[in-house]
Parts: C-alpha cells; structure tokens; sequence
C-alpha cells in the first residue's frame, strides 16, 4: 500500500470552497467528488486551470444532500470557520461536463473573512498557520484502544472489522482514515477536523467510537454534548 503523504504545494490565501455537509478532509486522506453542479464545475474547472486546490467546508448548520434549510439563504449557508484545503490529483471528465475527481488532503485552514463570489461558487481568506499538518510531535498512538473501541462500534452498527487490515496503516493513517470514512455526525465530524493536535484527533475518536458514534440524523444537534 502507498504510504500517506502530504502533496507540496503552495497554498493560495484566496481559497475556492466547497460546502458539503457530513463530509471531511483530512491532511494525506483522499476525497472521491463527483461534481455536477454548473457552480462547482466552474470551482473545479478554474482550479485545474491554476493550482489544482480547493477546500472541503461544512455548513454550521447541517443540510441533507447540501440542500439549504426552509427560509435560510439558499447560496450562501453559514460555515464553520475551519475546512481543509485539497489537491487534485487526479480527475475524469464526462461529455456532459460533469467531473469525477481525487482531492487530497493538503492543509486544514481557517477562514477570516470570506470573499466575492467567483463564477458562482465561494471563496474565502484562508488563513493556515493555525495549523502544524504535517507533523506528528510527540504523539504516541493508543492503538490497542482504538482497535478495541472500533470493534465495539463495528458490533453495535453491524459492521465487519478486520483488526489485522490495521497493521497495514500508520498511526497517522489509522487516525485519520477512520475520522474520515466512518458515519459520525456532522458536528463530529467538524470536532475531528478540528482537534489541535493527531494526540487530540485520537481521543475524540476513541471517545466517538465508545459512545457507539452518537445520533444519526443530522438535524440532531445533542452529539455536540457528547465531546464536553
């Protein structure tokens, strides 16, 4: 297996943003999209013309299939502060203009301000120098607890966990693969990505994991309690 890596780019401090509910981007993880609205074509299309980036951000208020909440503004949902910028590494582009890309995860970010539109999609101010990517620091993985606490999340949601696969992933990848590709709620979500440290990331996991990932409907905001 390829080993996770952080592509080396530079990073735009005006950053192009796709709002997706439920949807995260971690540092080296890789996001399949499939892009089909004129707007995000537009996004995607002009970052292949540049740099090839893009960042993942949530709405603060969680949306079914990215449809916008009765009576709130339809184009312009209020985000959360913090996303991930991505890299494209590779994309498919079909006869009717729709695209099916790879992001990769590049940087988290935060935004302090967000700009005029551009061709129909968002972009915003980012700011990355909150955050230490690519580095681990002193971190030592609690392996064994995770492992344990994902079998008993995989048993509670009739899910098949082969603890073997995990030898195959570095503490790094165990961590944030799991963040990434496991249904926790948005809010939760939102809490993984935005935890300081890979030290912090891996206790909020094993934490989401023990407490059976919280509610599935997204409209419910109680998990936010369960991280206090």
């Amino acid at each position: 297996m390829t080993p996770m890596t952080i592509p080396l780019v530079a990073l735009p401090p005006m950053l192009p943003v796709f709002p997706l509910t439920g949807v995260l981007l971690l540092p080296a993880t890789v996001l399949p999209l499939h892009i089909f609205e004129p707007r995000y074509r537009n996004m995607v299309n002009d970052a292949l013309n540049a740099d090839k980036i893009f960042g993942m951000i949530q709405p603060s208020a969680p949306q079914q299939d990215n449809r916008p909440i009765p009576g709130t503004d339809e184009e312009t949902p209020e985000l959360y502060k913090v996303g991930c910028a991505g890299y494209i590494e590779s994309w498919e582009r079909f006869p009717d203009g729709r695209l099916f890309i790879q992001l990769k995860g590049v940087n988290r970010f935060r935004f302090e301000a967000e700009l005029p539109k551009l061709r129909g999609y968002r972009r915003v101010k980012a700011i990355y120098s909150d955050f230490c990517d690519a580095t681990a620091g002193e971190w030592i993985c609690k392996r064994k607890a995770i492992l344990e606490a994902l079998a008993a999340y995989g048993h509670v949601r009739g899910m098949e966990v082969k603890a073997d696969q995990a030898e195959r992933f570095s503490n790094m990848e165990l961590v944030n693969l799991l963040a990434v590709s496991l249904p926790f709620h948005p809010a939760e979500k939102q809490a993984l990505l935005e935890a300081s440290t890979l030290k912090d990331r891996e206790r909020i996991l094993i934490k989401l994991l023990r407490l059976g990932g919280g509610p599935t409907d997204p409209d419910d905001e109680s998990s936010e309690r369960t991280l206090n």
